[in-house]
């Protein structure tokens, strides 16, 4: 007997439901707290179902450390949305009912129907990549912030300020010069080697999160690096952002998830065409640096495949909006063959049907952005002759 055992994770407890996969009945419950040795408990109660398997719902939010625990100690996790188990409990039960037991038992029951539910892998380099995103992110926002302060601090201190672009080095050479004469005009000098020692100390951090992640891209084997446009900071967004490729069917799933695929709109009796404003906006803008770098060195192949789309009456915009578009593709080929070449069985690990053919086939054109004619977008090794990848 096949048995799934779902799982409501909440902040201080989970409750978990033994659930037949073959009758849908509910075999047995249990309620933990969210501790280590309660999850020691959680193992050995199931493992009185020799064949079994978990449902987590939410196995990215709250459910993660119990799905990662499940996972290091070899179990087989499945994650549910909440709103797989939200429409079982509905049409099972045609009502709002709704407490711990019947999430756990719906979670179970999504995995046994083989619904929405999707693998759950162990934490690897796309985890780190993220992290590190995320850190990069919140440290250049910090020294955005610092450096605006020196500026407002250098403007009182100095008769006109100083230039916009201005660095560390050459705030530390103008401070040198200034003589204040007054107890205030000390106390603003005082403010601005302290900024300028913050603004050091984050560029110092900055430098090292860049390094570490082309370090942790490089281990990970992507060949992302490859293409014109992507450094590692680029690659480290894209990595971390989108995980596992092979969870995205086609190219035209992934471009729906970063905001790249077409929306056909119509105004005035004419019919147009304009990039969606939902999806990922992190994967988007990586994308469009892509996009604005391949565009701006002449002799790669995304400038003349960007030049094919002006020459065919299109403007900036919209030839941008084809190579952003050609891109995604591209990429995401790159993702999905680093997974098959690093990992020959990861074909079973996210949509078993994903597929590398070309979005032309798709059943959403994606206004010409997939002309077999014009090339692919460059790589690093197709062109030896412009400036290396970023």
């Amino acid at each position: 007997m096949t048995v799934v055992i779902g799982v409501d994770p909440h902040k201080s407890t989970h409750t978990a439901a033994a659930l037949d996969a073959g009758t849908h009945k509910v075999l047995e419950t249990i309620r933990i707290d969210a501790t280590v040795p309660e999850y020691r408990r959680l193992l050995l109660w199931a493992k009185r179902f020799p064949e079994r398997g978990w449902a987590v719902e939410n196995a990215w939010g709250l459910g993660r450390h119990l799905a990662q625990w499940l996972i290091a100690h070899g179990e087989k996790v499945t994650d549910v949305p909440s709103t797989a188990t939200a429409r079982v409990r509905e049409l099972s039960r045609g009502g709002r009912r709704k407490n711990d037991n019947i999430d756990a038992a719906a979670a179970a029951s999504v995995a046994a129907l083989h619904g929405d539910a999707m693998p759950v892998e162990a934490e690897g380099a796309s985890t780190v990549l993220r992290m590190l995103d995320e850190r990069r992110t919140n440290l250049t926002r910090q020294r955005t912030r610092t450096v605006n302060q020196l500026h407002a601090v250098m403007r009182e201190l100095l008769p006109g300020g100083v230039s916009t672009d201005l660095t560390a080095g050459q705030a530390a050479d103008t401070l040198r010069r200034v003589r204040p004469s007054s107890p205030v005009e000390h106390a603003r000098k005082d403010l601005a080697r302290d900024l300028v020692a913050d603004v050091r100390a984050l560029d110092a951090r900055l430098k090292a999160n860049q390094q570490r992640m082309q370090d942790t891209v490089a281990e990970s084997g992507s060949c992302l690096l490859d293409v014109v446009g992507v450094g590692p900071v680029v690659a480290a967004r894209l990595l971390g952002r989108t995980g596992r490729a092979s969870r995205f069917r086609t190219a035209g799933a992934f471009a729906v998830h970063t905001g790249t695929a077409p929306i056909e709109i119509a105004s005035a009796g004419k019919s147009r065409h304009r990039l969606s404003r939902h999806g990922d906006r992190q994967l988007n803008n990586a994308l469009h640096t892509i996009a604005l770098t391949q565009m701006r060195m002449s002799g790669t192949r995304g400038r003349v495949y960007y030049d094919g789309k002006v020459s065919e009456g299109k403007s900036h915009k919209e030839a941008m909006r084809c190579l952003k578009r050609r891109l995604c593709d591209h990429v995401w080929r790159i993702m999905i063959a680093d997974e098959r070449r690093l990992s020959p069985e990861a074909g079973s690990g996210g949509h078993p049907g994903a597929t590398t053919k070309s979005c032309a086939a798709d059943p959403t054109p994606s206004i010409g952005t997939s002309d077999k004619s014009l090339p692919e977008p460059a790589t690093a090794k197709t062109t030896a002759t412009t400036s290396p990848a970023a």
